[in-house]
């Protein structure tokens, strides 16, 4: 009875243990857990051999692990279960997906960590790019990968190579900070900062950086250069040097295809050959066309005679090869050398003839006197490189004031020629219907009588730009009046008009007031925009701007926004 009570107890108390097991069932593993360890799909031999992998499992012949969506192969494994932790030798490859692949002599991966080391001839690539170093580490949390050995980068046609460097797998951005050279049939680039985009071909510099080509040399200490399209943009710092000029600017915008270059904010190039300076605050070159254009406060400085000139317009087009340029300047036009200054609508000055024409409404100072005329010509010559000759054709007037009195001296004519000599206007012929007024004075200076006369011809020898003889020709018909005996109303000649008030006396007379204005607002923009940081604007560059920024998904309708649509 005893024995038979034990066992129906002994049979209850089981089957109620079954029944409590049975209610508590082990919970299955989720998909993050199952990934964590690092499992082991294939190996010819596993072997256990505490001397050789001390705790660890030793696989040897077409191994092949996976660990959370990373499928490793080598020919030989040491595998430490317990710390989740892999060494690799021979034949090692990392394959993340179809879009990574590392392969090296040797690997070790972290599957607690996610984070991998290779060395030993170590190859990674992507669909754009491959890279070739001795070691890289491999941080799949972040997908970044970096190397301190010199590695070598082929891209297509780039070929990069930098002592250390950094790459973002999910932007497909290689980043540089060491001794970077990108190698390209068409040019060099140089740097200890660069970041290159292998998708895009877009390069960001960084620091001072350099673009050496047949055509050209660039420096830049910020820029961007998109390597597919062989467009660049350059700030801070930035000049572009052909083999005769040098062209500096804000902001560079350049076209390696059509040889085009524009800049922008303070611009300044540099002829190396003629030693002339064209400056403005916007400017397009085309190379190829041998075509310069420069506005905003533009100004072309040219050497002449050791002096020299300032040219002052609107818009300023230079064009022609070496020898043969040709400089115009439109719309109210200066110009400003030590002894001489002028204005008109326009000039057109051709290096070949050496012929400079002042174009509508031309008007002259030089030294003291005021020249006016319907079209001037001043002539150079192309050996010495000096001014040879003035001509002045229609309705020539010549003024400059008396040395000690109230009155003006004034020839007035149909045409002027006038030959220089150092520089300076010394010998001048006034021809046709031409008329005098001059106040003739003797070495001390006293008055002897006003010269008022008409002629064929005049003659006047100058000194230091003021009038030291004149002489008549032909057909000559006036009087010398004492200075009471002539009239104030007859000592000017019809048409008179003295301009002194517009005198250009000095380089910063040949810009207006709205010129200074817009500049100085030009240069303080500039300023701000250097200490805040922000790149110049450029419109040519728009397209380039964000494209390798990320663009963030587009945020669901709210409810509210749905019903309201509907």
């Amino acid at each position: 009875m005893k024995k038979s009570l034990f066992y129906i107890f002994y049979s209850l108390l089981f089957l109620s243990v079954q029944f409590t097991f049975a209610q508590v069932k082990p919970k299955a593993k989720t998909q993050a857990q199952k990934t964590k360890e690092i499992v082991i799909d294939n190996s010819d031999n596993v072997q256990v051999n505490e001397d050789l992998v001390p705790g660890g499992l030793l696989l040897s012949g077409n191994v092949k692990l996976i660990h959370d969506g990373v499928t490793m192969t080598c020919n030989k494994a040491y595998l430490f279960k317990r710390e989740n932790y892999l060494k690799a030798f021979g034949d090692v490859q990392l394959n993340q997906g179809d879009t990574l692949f590392l392969n090296s002599k040797y690997a070790e991966y972290n599957g607690n960590l996610r984070k991998a080391f290779a060395t030993g001839n170590a190859v990674m690539t992507s669909p754009d790019a491959t890279l070739q170093t001795d070691t890289i580490n491999f941080d799949r949390n972040v997908q970044e990968a970096f190397y301190n050995t010199k590695g070598t980068i082929v891209n297509k046609d780039n070929t990069l190579v930098s002592k250390s460097g950094r790459y973002y797998a999910t932007e497909k951005k290689f980043q540089f900070l060491t001794e970077v050279v990108i190698t390209n049939p068409k040019y060099v680039i140089k740097s200890n900062h660069l970041d290159y985009y292998s998708n895009s071909g877009h390069t960001y510099l960084l620091g001072p950086s350099t673009i050496t080509s047949k055509e050209n040399y660039i420096y830049t200490e910020k820029g961007f250069y998109d390597t597919k399209k062989n467009l660049a943009h350059f700030l801070r710092k930035s000049y572009i040097k052909y083999d005769d000029r040098l062209i500096e600017g804000d902001s560079l915008f350049y076209n390696r295809n059509t040889e085009f270059a524009s800049a922008t904010r303070n611009v300044k190039i540099t002829d190396s050959i003629n030693k002339g300076i064209v400056k403005g605050h916007y400017a397009e070159l085309y190379k190829l066309k041998d075509s310069m254009f420069v506005t905003k406060r533009a100004v072309a400085i040219n050497l002449v005679e050791n002096d020299s000139v300032y040219i002052h317009g609107k818009k300023l087009l230079v064009t022609g090869k070496e020898g043969e340029r040709i400089l115009r300047a439109f719309n109210n036009v200066r110009f400003y050398k030590i002894d001489m200054s002028g204005k008109c609508d326009s000039i057109h000055s051709n290096s070949k003839t050496a012929l400079t024409k002042l174009i509508g409404k031309p008007i002259l100072w030089n030294g003291e006197s005021q020249i006016t005329g319907d079209v001037m010509h001043l002539i150079g010559d192309n050996k010495t490189r000096k001014i040879d000759s003035l001509k002045v054709l229609n309705n020539t007037f010549v003024i400059s004031r008396d040395t000690l009195g109230t009155g003006f001296n004034q020839v007035k004519g149909l045409n002027l020629f006038g030959k220089f000599r150092d520089g300076k206007l010394h010998d001048v012929d006034v021809i046709k219907n031409t008329e005098v007024v001059y106040f003739m004075r003797n070495d001390d200076n006293e008055l002897i009588g006003i010269n008022k006369n008409v002629s064929s011809k005049i003659n006047m020898i100058l000194e230091n730009n003021a009038i030291e003889t004149i002489t008549f020709f032909n057909k000559v018909d006036g009087d010398i009046y004492p200075e009471d005996e002539l009239p104030e109303n007859a000592r000017k000649l019809r048409g008179m008009v003295w301009r002194a008030d517009e005198r250009i006396k000095s380089k910063d007379d040949i810009f207006t007031a709205e010129d200074n204005e817009m500049n100085e607002k030009l240069i303080k923009q500039g300023k701000e925009e250097e200490e805040k940081g922000k790149n110049v604007p450029m419109k040519v560059r728009k397209e380039t701007l964000n494209y390798d920024k990320k663009k963030p998904a587009a945020k669901p309708a709210s409810k509210e926004t749905q019903k309201n649509s509907k």
